[in-house]
């Protein structure tokens, strides 16, 4: 495994997404599959549009709470692709929700003070980001 997943405790890990990875369409063109999604807020967080980038990141924010997903059923193959696909400036984390705990990448370097909205991302790059996935999964 990977680095940053050396921290996972093993079975029943669950990921806490947030940008593109809530998309069944992104998961799908990197892992073969959509692995179970449920809504969730992250409370202490929001999602921030990074400079020069179509994905967000998460960043601390006193009174945010950042809209996403959890995701459950990932085995260590999957895992494994997941977190190869995330930048290096992301950081594996532990959180706790409304729902419990569950991991996620937070970003570590600057970000923007504008929010990240998912509606927006499908309807202005999903569509030019799917084909650069599955390009990825097949060099990776």
């Amino acid at each position: 495994m990977g680095r940053r997943l050396d921290r996972l405790r093993g079975d029943g890990d669950v990921l806490f997404v947030y940008g593109t990875l809530r998309f069944p369409e992104v998961l799908t063109a990197l892992l073969g599959r959509c692995p179970e999604l449920v809504p969730a807020g992250l409370p202490g967080w929001r999602v921030a549009a990074l400079p020069d980038r179509v994905y967000p990141g998460l960043v601390r924010e006193a009174g945010g709470l950042a809209r996403g997903m959890l995701l459950y059923g990932l085995d260590p193959a999957e895992w494994l692709v997941l977190d190869r696909f995330e930048d290096d400036e992301y950081d594996l984390c532990p959180v706790i929700l409304d729902a419990g705990t569950a991991w996620t990448y937070v970003w570590t370097a600057a970000a923007l003070p504008e929010e990240w909205y998912a509606a927006d991302f499908a309807a202005t790059h999903l569509a030019a980001f799917l084909p650069r996935c599955a390009q990825w999964r097949r060099v990776e």
